[in-house]
């Protein structure tokens, strides 16, 4: 598939209830897939002022992917890997987080980092952090997000100091499809949301006042997730203006699972099998979870153990 290809793709008129039988469902949702990649990769790496189309387009081909997904059934594509979700935010992101935090020019710090930001670790300590960030999580039904939905938001906001004390934490619940009232809700097993939570509740792309409250917030302070990738891609495809803002720098991603890897001095000592990096074995180290506790895996609950645990390791380095 070629670019016009997946523009011509996106615009078709195409009606998810009218296709029937899983051969007709495969091919309408792995074009679809296809396009959405490969148009999300175009449109990003576009001159600003100059996309050869709008970002509506992709998200909207992503709504329409999803109503494909409930009518094959998703709990049949949970093995089947997809292309929406990036592993990893970029070495430049990367680089700029941390000039956000240390209110340093982005130069100084890719100096620091060196190539292929191999010293970011050095970046990191280099000078001390601050200012008011905001912490985000979203529970989901897929891990990709152009076949499943946001069910919960929870976001936070510290002022960066040895003991932050957050402030206006904000949670909300979203709707999804009628099939899932009889279905149950995907990945309950994960973040145990049941129908009892969801039912009722606009489903987060419908709910423009909860869309217009997160991108204000993404846009006024840095924002920080744990595996900021997983958000990064989410918000991509769900949150209308995300795409933009990011491209224009106004959005700035913060990943604190990075953070982890790279100024803990214990990860490196410990078995990769034993996924030290995972944000209840890290707030297990630093003393922010008990031992006998447990990750929630509820947006404003991980929000809240996320920052206790990454003050407490950025005091232990020294950092404010």
């Amino acid at each position: 598939m070629d670019l016009s290809q997946a523009i011509e793709q996106a615009s078709a008129f195409v009606i998810p209830g009218f296709l029937s039988g899983d051969e007709a469902l495969t091919a309408e949702r792995r074009k679809n897939e296809e396009a959405i990649s490969l148009l999300t990769d175009a449109w990003m790496s576009a001159p600003a002022g100059s996309e050869p189309f709008s970002f509506d387009l992709v998200r909207n081909l992503a709504d329409r992917n999803r109503a494909i997904c409930d009518s094959f059934g998703i709990e049949r594509l949970r093995n089947e890997s997809g292309t929406s979700l990036a592993r990893r935010l970029s070495d430049e992101d990367l680089i700029r987080s941390v000039a956000v935090l240390q209110h340093r020019p982005v130069e100084e710090v890719r100096r620091s980092a060196g190539p292929q930001a191999r010293d970011l670790n050095v970046a990191y300590v280099e000078a001390p952090v601050s200012g008011m960030i905001c912490g985000i999580d979203l529970e989901t039904t897929d891990r990709y997000p152009d076949r499943g939905y946001i069910v919960n938001v929870g976001m936070e906001f510290v002022k960066l100091a040895p003991k932050g004390k957050a402030e206006r934490g904000y949670v909300a619940y979203c709707g999804l499809p009628d099939i899932y009232e009889e279905k149950g809700v995907p990945l309950s097993e994960v973040h145990h949301i049941s129908w009892g939570d969801l039912a009722g509740k606009l489903p987060f792309r419908e709910n423009r006042d909860l869309q217009k409250a997160i991108l204000s917030s993404l846009e006024t302070f840095p924002f920080m997730a744990h595996n900021a990738a997983f958000e990064d891609s989410w918000l991509m495809l769900n949150l209308d203006g995300y795409a933009e803002g990011r491209k224009a720098g106004r959005i700035i991603p913060i990943d604190t699972r990075d953070i982890c890897r790279r100024i803990d001095p214990e990860y490196r000592t410990l078995p990769h099998d034993s996924r030290p990096a995972t944000l209840e074995n890290w707030a297990r180290r630093r003393g922010t979870l008990k031992k006998d506790e447990k990750e929630r895996h509820l947006g404003l609950e991980d929000v809240d153990l996320m920052f206790r645990t990454v003050e407490a390791e950025f005091a232990a380095r020294n950092m404010f």
